[in-house]
């Protein structure tokens, strides 16, 4: 991957590059943001122009083989690390390691440029219902590949995406090379929150804050990728803060291609009308979901309702919605109000920490649903 396919970060993309050219390159370095920001993406172009035999004019070649091997994330001297777990259909036995997960890491790379999420990666390996994780084990095999010696660059490289997924132990162990790294050796991390990562490893990694990509930059993005006009682009842009995944889940809402908000409208619909066989039959069809798209699903409804409070209190320019999700709300809205928006953002976040640990969803979920129902203020 090149610079120029990075999606803005035009200021970002410069520090990093003179810091190369300067010949001042950190072997620890955390790259934060987002990940609609492209802090992943960036870490690996990243690697490539460091590793580019022929690199001009702040970029890249491309074309030299280092660059097509790492293009292709295939080069023997750089490693990837990501959380991972025991897929379906395989036995628990089998340590779960990122080797094993490469052909869905290059697949998943090469269709969204590397602008993916945590979610987006589990359904991509079949673990939508477990937890990803980097193991002690995990730990112990990028030992073992920095042992040996480069193959043809300069530089061995790792590039651990989320970090904050691995354990104490495997944090433990990857500390110690932080501190004493062999000569030639590079460690990029790209952390989604970074507040999760040890204060020790946070405190022998160089930091890349990732901002928000530019409104401008998003904005020619969604024009030329997406087919919008330039008005839907900058408004689309404005509401997804930054974020390329965010733009992707507004077009997609906005659409009609999203099966939360329809679940959301269905349990506010419900909950008004007070249908309570109807609201029990909506708990058994999100009971039967994977835990992590049950938490989803709580995550987008909190941001719905607290949008829908932002219409109510009259400060529509800080409400995030498009499309369907603006029709709904703004009909929707004088039902969020002072005396049952906190009450509503309480019973969603019970959920998501009784999901989170393992509470029975169908316990969960019905009694949430009626809850829900007795707040909504019915007009």
């Amino acid at each position: 991957m090149q610079f120029k396919e990075i999606i803005g970060q035009k200021e970002t993309i410069g520090h990093l590059v003179r810091g190369v050219d300067g010949g001042r390159i950190g072997h620890a370095q955390l790259f934060t943001g987002d990940e609609g920001f492209g802090a992943l993406p960036l870490a690996v172009a990243y690697v490539q122009y460091i590793n580019c035999t022929n690199r001009h004019d702040g970029d890249s070649c491309g074309v030299c083989p280092s660059c097509r091997q790492i293009a292709q994330l295939a080069h023997p001297d750089v490693h990837f690390v990501f959380p991972v777990n025991t897929p379906k259909g395989r036995s628990s036995s089998e340590k779960p390691l990122s080797d094993r997960f490469l052909p869905e890491w290059r697949k998943i790379f090469a269709e969204t440029g590397g602008y993916f999420n945590e979610p987006m990666w589990y359904s991509a390996i079949d673990i939508d219902n477990k937890q990803g994780n980097i193991s002690t084990f995990e730990a112990d095999e990028i030992i073992r590949k920095l042992s040996f010696k480069s193959f043809e660059s300069e530089y061995k490289a790792v590039v651990v995406w989320l970090p904050e997924r691995m354990n104490v132990q495997a944090a433990n162990k990857l500390l110690k090379i932080l501190e004493e790294p062999w000569s030639k050796t590079l460690f990029l991390l790209v952390s989604a929150s970074p507040d999760r990562l040890l204060a020790t490893i946070l405190s022998r990694t160089q930091s890349v804050a990732v901002p928000g990509i530019e409104a401008g930059a998003l904005t020619a993005h969604l024009a030329s990728s997406r087919g919008l006009s330039d008005a839907d682009a900058r408004q689309v842009a404005r509401l997804s803060r930054g974020s390329v995944l965010e733009a992707g889940r507004i077009l997609s809402h906005g659409s009609g291609d999203d099966a939360h908000f329809d679940l959301f409208v269905r349990l506010m619909r419900l909950s008004y009308e007070d249908r309570h066989m109807e609201l029990l039959e909506w708990a058994e069809t999100v009971a039967s979901m994977g835990r992590e798209e049950q938490k989803r699903l709580m995550e987008n409804s909190i941001r719905l309702i607290r949008d829908s409070y932002m219409l109510t209190a009259g400060v529509e320019q800080v409400a995030f919605l498009f499309g369907r999700e603006y029709d709904f709300c703004r009909k929707f809205a004088p039902y969020v109000h002072n005396g049952n928006v906190e009450r509503i953002v309480s019973e969603m976040e019970l959920v998501i920490r009784q999901i989170a640990q393992n509470g029975n969803p169908r316990i969960v979920f019905p009694h949430f649903a009626l809850s829900v129902s007795k707040l909504i203020n019915r007009l």
